[in-house]
């Protein structure tokens, strides 16, 4: 809530209404100063995010009209690098699929992979087995997606009935709640590197 001087009496964080003639010259300015940044805060969030949509529009019509020329039917889900005719302006189209896991199926699942080295690991294969624990191993109570996921390549590696029961209860504990799509833009400068244009688009 932003108070002017027109406000005879102004609230504080607690609702306490105290007049404004026993308010200081600070406080009057502090009030009309901060809600100035948040008016031009504000601003400047509207704007970025009629870019951001303003950019997902002109891609998606880039990428259509390519479609469309090329006479293919879907371009599927990907990453897209676009450049202008002469190459000095890249638009890069990131999109980033977050991955968690369902944490009851994960616990069946470690322990599947720790009955598998508890049988199969010996000394000589004791690297099988900082592997499993280092993709297990968790940060801030989490576990690293690409850490867990990169166990998967060893479906066709390994051939025990018990490594694949633990690959199964991976396969199952995946979700993905959401995807994101990030852009960014970039302009080749004189010696011939791309400098992106900030826009922090993240969290938008």
């Amino acid at each position: 809530m932003i108070q002017t001087k027109k406000n005879q009496m102004w609230l504080d964080e607690a609702g306490n209404k105290i007049p404004f003639n026993r308010l200081t010259k600070l406080e009057v300015t502090r009030e009309k100063e901060v809600a100035k940044i948040l008016k031009d805060a504000l601003a400047l969030n509207k704007k970025l995010i009629d870019f951001k949509e303003a950019i997902r529009g002109a891609t998606e019509k880039i990428i259509s009209e390519f479609q469309a020329e090329k006479g293919l039917e879907t371009m599927g889900k990907g990453n897209v690098t676009l450049f202008n005719f002469d190459r000095s302006i890249k638009v890069e189209v990131s999109i980033s699929d977050r991955i968690e896991f369902d944490d009851l199926t994960m616990k069946a699942c470690k322990e599947r992979f720790d009955q598998f080295l508890n049988m199969n690991v010996d000394g000589k294969q004791e690297f099988i087995k900082e592997m499993v624990n280092d993709a297990f191993s968790t940060s801030r109570g989490k576990l690293d997606a690409k850490k867990v996921m990169s166990l998967l390549k060893y479906e066709t590696k390994i051939s025990d009935v018990v490594f694949h029961q633990a690959l199964t209860l991976l396969k199952e504990s995946i979700r993905r709640p959401d995807s994101r799509t990030y852009y960014r833009v970039w302009l080749r400068d004189d010696t011939g590197q791309y400098k992106n244009i900030d826009l922090n688009f993240s969290s938008i």
